[in-house]
């Protein structure tokens, strides 16, 4: 046993590197929701629910520039075979830096439309400050995906984990002093030029250069014209609620949603997290379709992070009216229902996440675009639908049946690289099926409860 434990810490081989990765990014992970909760509790007795409303306007909006301008510099560093050539990395830096200079301009130029849409006059002066952290991150060394490229994250995890400390101690004092949401949108951006001296610090390698050199510009274009329109389709997939809801609510009711959404989504956000940082190089080292021994590898991977996300989802979703009751004050007690019915409507998702980053390390950033599209029609269709006839039950419903939906699709990119497991999908749609189904039953006052929020408050 203890020398089986030492191969798996040491060892340079794939699944050796693989589950280093992956634990180094859930420990960090784990660290950094905890930190997260404690920082959230303690803000929830220093600020009022509108002030995480408008933060959560704040954050959307940021998120959406982001996704809207993202062309794919991480993904295409960690499967390219030009990944560790340094004319390579130092063009992908230099976009990654006009692309930061980029979204700060398109920031200020949308604050007044944004804090229209949203209804919120001082919108006009926090997006500007907060997409400060646009033009921070910019500056990010490509180090970081190197270390992600070779699965060796134990620096890079801890370097998070320092930025994410120093981001949640801002915000608690500044929280303390200025009783305002300018607490949230500052400590935000003392955060992001934190990671950014951090990384430049501390991560080994050379530094960084300006430099364009043509050929790695084309690569990196063509790779990422395609993953640009996918996050374009991630963006709907993933803050489709924020915006058809935070339009739907008041601000009050829109700081109890994500406080709620908080406590739901973990299971999901770090499922992403692994996937994201550990699949595309188990893919492109080891390809599923290669040999059976490598697609039963694979399984191996799947089966635990697909069970493993899934029973943590359901700790919510049973148990999520005693959590918000135990932990936040009565003002925050709606927030109930909502942690039961988004960690429910997760479940479809959670088990298609394993598939998503198949193509993306085969360079096929094409059909992972098709499925992102397809997902971010059926969202956006079924949260307007659920919301117009059912109010904010039917909107996250509408949600999570999209995502059922979507999954032939899901099926359909996996079987291109040879990578769908029937056995596993097969298993945890029963299995997630009927405990997302006990944990609506136990908890349907709660979901009834949702059905009395109106629009506007």
């Amino acid at each position: 046993m203890i020398g089986a434990m030492r191969n798996i810490t040491r060892g340079d081989g794939l699944m050796n590197r693989a589950l280093r990765s992956a634990s180094l990014n859930l420990f960090g992970f784990g660290f950094s929701q905890a930190l997260r909760l404690a920082s959230n509790l303690i803000l929830t007795r220093l600020l009022f629910p509108e002030a995480f409303g408008i933060m959560a306007m704040v954050s959307v909006f940021l998120m959406g520039l982001a996704m809207f301008s993202d062309v794919g510099v991480g993904p295409a560093i960690m499967q390219s075979k030009r990944g560790d050539d340094r004319d390579f990395l130092n063009t992908a830096w230099t976009i990654q830096i006009i692309r930061g200079v980029s979204l700060w301009l398109i920031a200020c130029a949308l604050a007044w439309p944004m804090a229209r849409y949203f209804g919120e006059p001082d919108l006009v002066y926090y997006l500007p400050v907060a997409a400060l952290t646009q033009l921070a991150l910019g500056f990010l060394p490509t180090r970081q995906e190197t270390a992600n490229r070779h699965l060796k994250v134990g620096r890079v995890t801890l370097l998070e984990m320092a930025t994410n400390l120093i981001g949640a101690l801002a915000a608690i004092g500044l929280a303390w002093a200025l009783q305002s949401v300018w607490a949230l949108v500052i400590s935000g951006v003392l955060a992001s030029v934190a990671q950014v001296v951090l990384y430049d610090l501390f991560l080994p390698g050379e530094r960084n250069r300006l430099r364009w050199e043509r050929a790695a510009a084309q690569e990196l274009i063509r790779f990422g014209k395609w993953v640009f329109l996918s996050t374009i389709a991630g963006f709907a997939i993933g803050q489709a609620d924020k915006v058809i809801i935070g339009g739907w609510l008041s601000t009050h009711d829109f700081g109890i949603y994500n406080i709620g959404f908080f406590w739901a989504s973990f299971a999901f956000l770090m499922g992403s997290v692994v996937v994201r940082k550990v699949m595309i190089p188990v893919y492109r080292e080891s390809p599923p379709g290669e040999s059976r021994e490598n697609f039963l590898r694979l399984r191996k991977m799947r089966m635990l992070a697909t069970g493993g996300m899934i029973g943590l989802a359901m700790l919510p979703a049973l148990f999520g009216e005693w959590l918000i009751a135990f932990l936040y004050d009565p003002r925050y007690l709606a927030a109930g229902g909502i942690v039961v019915l988004v960690s429910v409507v997760q479940i479809p998702a959670i088990i298609g996440v394993t598939y998503d980053q198949a193509a993306l390390a085969v360079g096929d950033s094409r059909r992972f675009f098709v499925l992102a599209a397809t997902r971010a029609v059926l969202v956006i269709g079924g949260m307007i639908a659920g919301i117009t006839f059912y109010g904010l039950p039917g909107a996250l419903a509408g949600q999570g049946l999209a995502m059922l939906a979507a999954h032939p699709v899901v099926v359909w990119l996996a079987t291109r690289s040879r990578a769908w497991d029937p056995l596993h999908d097969l298993f945890y749609f029963v299995l997630g099926g009927g405990l997302g189904a006990l944990a609506l039953w136990w908890n349907w006052p709660l979901i009834a409860g949702l059905a009395q929020v109106q629009p506007g408050g």
